[in-house]
């Protein structure tokens, strides 16, 4: 018996092989383990709805559909030991599943629709007329947390807990309200990277087919964070009048956030570095040494570390909003001060090139086991990210489940994922897929009438 028999029979006999209890101790680790991938893949992971939304209703017998649409879509799968397999095309749903099933990647990255078929890009040129080039792709948005490790101090880098993950939820708040009342985007699907932020994927046939100009216009409709760690300022509101998004977002969401859970999950105010880094967002020295004096007065005084960042950021507006300040500078630093600490921090270089890959949907994250579930941006609120299902976890509910169903069947609707594969069908992918017939049929129709109209000639 090879090696990988050995180790295709070993995961038949972890979910048929012994008793539920013995199943559940003796056979899943914890967080990730590859091994145990290709049960995922082979039991769990939805195949055919993610072939069904990569189509966009182009896998149907309507006379209008592209049948060749989902086979220029390019996927990625980067395998063990970092092999990185670039520009894989599928022509049914079939294909792609066996593909999976048969590699296993640790992650799977979905790219642009190219004009041809990606695996055969070689055999066209890269400019003129007979070109391979990408024609369609989602807009999509990236948000890390460790892009706000200047202003969360429970975690940093890659590590995240409940205290600062609420930043990220106020991003999906923000930036899917002027998706959708802004730019008139409908189909949106927010998922969890699997360990330490968000992605978002804006499906409308509009935003599929945004150029680059296009796509960097957005980007930078949300750009408002520019500065670095060697910054002071990271935000300056110019202008006689902020934007009504800006103030959309600061009156919703973002002042209350700061307000009643950012200063004391991070306790902004609770020392002498962490309040001097807000400090030097204040462009008066009259005011920060005037803050600076009364905050080293009473630092040994009555106020209780829970209450003493709400006291000094009272402080601090009542001395910026008072009668006597009314300097363009100082008119909006409070605000300044919120959109800093608050703001959603894009990697913009993700949303403005077509071409850019990103990560499929119900992936398993290597490093911490975790799956790439959907995020409801209603109630995103409620959505813990040390909660997510993991790998072993769902090997482990399959185990206890016991027994098999028939062929053909899903394991999915019995375990902890089943939940996310249901809100990705009936939130997002149904809706989707109706917007989608009736574009292509009323494209279809429009070249039909347009046909008619030049034979009447």
């Amino acid at each position: 018996m090879t090696r990988e028999e050995a180790e295709d029979s070993r995961d038949d006999m972890l979910i048929d092989g012994c008793e539920p209890q013995q199943r559940l101790d003796n056979a899943v680790p914890d967080g990730f383990d590859p091994n145990y991938l290709k049960v995922y893949y082979g039991k769990l992971f939805p195949h055919a709805d993610i072939f069904k939304w990569m189509s966009y209703g182009n896998d149907g017998k309507h006379p209008g559909c592209d049948q060749s649409y989902f086979g220029r879509r390019e996927f990625s799968f980067t395998l063990d030991n970092d092999i990185y397999l670039r520009f894989q095309s599928f022509n049914s749903a079939s294909e792609l599943e066996n593909s999976i099933k048969e590699k296993c990647p640790f992650k799977i990255d979905i790219g642009p629709v190219y004009t041809v078929d990606p695996a055969k890009r070689h055999a066209y040129a890269q400019a003129g007329e007979n070109v391979f080039t990408p024609v369609e792709r989602e807009l999509v948005f990236d948000i890390d947390i460790t892009d706000y490790d200047d202003i969360r101090y429970c975690c940093s880098g890659a590590d995240v807990c409940l205290d600062c993950w609420p930043l990220m939820t106020i991003a999906i708040k923000v930036i899917d309200t002027a998706l959708r009342d802004d730019f008139g985007f409908n189909h949106i699907l927010w998922v969890y990277s699997g360990r330490r932020g968000v992605h978002c994927w804006v499906c409308d046939g509009k935003a599929r087919r945004l150029n680059n100009e296009q796509r960097a216009a957005i980007a930078d409709y949300f750009r408002l964070y520019k500065g670095n760690e060697n910054s002071n300022k990271k935000v300056s509101l110019v202008g006689p009048a902020l934007h009504p998004f800006l103030v959309r977002s600061y009156i919703d969401v973002l002042k209350d956030f700061f307000e009643e859970k950012l200063l004391r999950s991070q306790n902004l105010f609770s020392n002498e570095e962490r309040y001097e880094k807000i400090l030097e967002m204040i462009p008066d020295e009259s005011i920060t040494s005037e803050l600076r004096g009364k905050w080293q007065e009473n630092r040994r005084s009555s106020i209780s570390k829970e209450d003493i960042n709400v006291v000094r950021w009272e402080q601090v507006k009542h001395l910026l909003q008072s009668g006597k300040q009314k300097a363009q500078g100082l008119r909006r630093c409070v605000e300044e001060i919120v959109f800093s600490f608050t703001y959603p921090r894009l990697d913009m270089e993700v949303s403005r090139h077509m071409n850019h890959l990103l990560k499929a949907p119900f992936c398993v994250h290597p490093k911490t086991g975790r799956v790439c579930v959907p995020i409801d941006p209603n109630h995103c609120e409620e959505f813990d990210p040390t909660s997510v299902p993991t790998l072993s976890k769902l090997l482990g509910e399959l185990n206890m489940m016991g027994g098999l169903r028939a062929e053909g069947d899903n394991e999915w609707d019995r375990s902890s994922i089943g939940k996310s594969v249901s809100y990705f069908r009936s939130s997002f992918l149904q809706p989707l897929l109706k917007s989608c017939k009736e574009e292509i049929e009323s494209s279809y129709g429009a070249k039909v009438q347009q046909s008619k109209n030049s034979m009447s000639w």
